[in-house]
């Protein structure tokens, strides 16, 4: 019996076909203000990967997150057939909230060849099975945070998290800025590679962006502090599984403007690089309430 917030998330992600081109998603209230980030990746992704030869696997997803969604309302996905060739596919998708495009993406497929091999080493850090797992906040400090804040922080998600070093959110130290985590759905599901692709795209959101967030000893739970993923890029390197451990290594090489940037690296736990992430955010600390 496959876990409710796992099987509520690969509902999520499998989308009602409205027309050919034409798709619609529901959309999921974690506890965030608006649309969590990586479900309109994840649906965006699932969209097009219907819309192609299942031979031809997504190796590279662009987007760009232009406004917030909208928890209550579900998306509409429009898919263009931008190119079928001999061996790639090209499909732009855009995301449409109360009739304005709320991401556009664009997503490149490939059918399976040989080729050259090299990789990255996998950095050197505990096994997951050795790490603990998080703590929750104590109920007293959870009292004190907004009610949806509450109960995501407080709420069991579809996956599940080892940090190789844990931080206390509500009293951030300074640290360099690189994490490395592991994560895996939390149970085993039957299902083909595309939604293993989709599962891996609504993660890759988690985490990400925050990592630019730790030289500066704040957050996400910081006040008056404003966080919004920017842009988004993934790329599929070899096969995997969303519900076996990944390690996701995250670099941020810089912030500056309001905005940070951040790489991020996942390694199966043979050690093989099976895909990458980056990402740039908005990073505003705006003036406390009141002055």
């Amino acid at each position: 019996m496959i876990q409710t917030h796992v099987s509520e998330l690969i509902e999520l992600l499998e989308l009602e076909r409205l027309e050919d081109n034409l798709f619609r998603g529901q959309s999921r209230d974690i506890g965030t203000r608006y649309v969590f980030g990586g479900q309109v990746l994840g649906q965006a992704l699932s969209a097009a990967q219907q819309t192609v030869d299942p031979a031809r696997g997504a190796h590279s997803l662009h987007a760009y997150f232009l406004r917030a969604g909208d928890v209550e309302k579900p998306i509409v996905y429009s898919v263009d057939r931008a190119r079928d060739g001999h061996s790639f596919s090209v499909r732009r998708v855009e995301a449409i909230q109360h009739g304005q495009p709320i991401l556009n993406c664009a997503v490149s497929f490939q059918v399976d060849e040989p080729g050259f091999e090299h990789q990255t080493g996998m950095p050197e850090v505990p096994k997951p099975e050795d790490l603990a797992r998080p703590t929750r906040l104590p109920d007293a400090e959870l009292a004190k945070l907004p009610p949806k804040l509450r109960r995501w922080l407080s709420t069991d998600g579809p996956f599940e998290y080892r940090f190789v070093w844990p931080r206390d959110e509500l009293h951030p130290a300074k640290r360099p800025p690189y994490q490395h985590i592991w994560f895996r759905l939390a149970d085993r599901i039957d299902a083909p590679p595309a939604l293993h692709r989709a599962l891996l795209a609504y993660a890759s959101d988690y985490h990400l962006i925050g990592t630019a967030l730790l030289p500066h000893g704040v957050s996400y739970l910081t006040p008056d502090l404003q966080m919004a993923s920017l842009d988004h890029a993934l790329w599929f390197h070899r096969p995997f599984r969303a519900d076996d451990w990944l390690l996701y290594a995250c670099e941020s090489p810089t912030a500056q403007g309001a905005r940070g940037l951040v790489r991020g690296q996942l390694f199966d736990t043979q050690g093989r690089l099976v895909a990458s992430s980056a990402q740039e955010g908005l990073l505003r600390l705006r003036e406390p309430r009141g002055r």
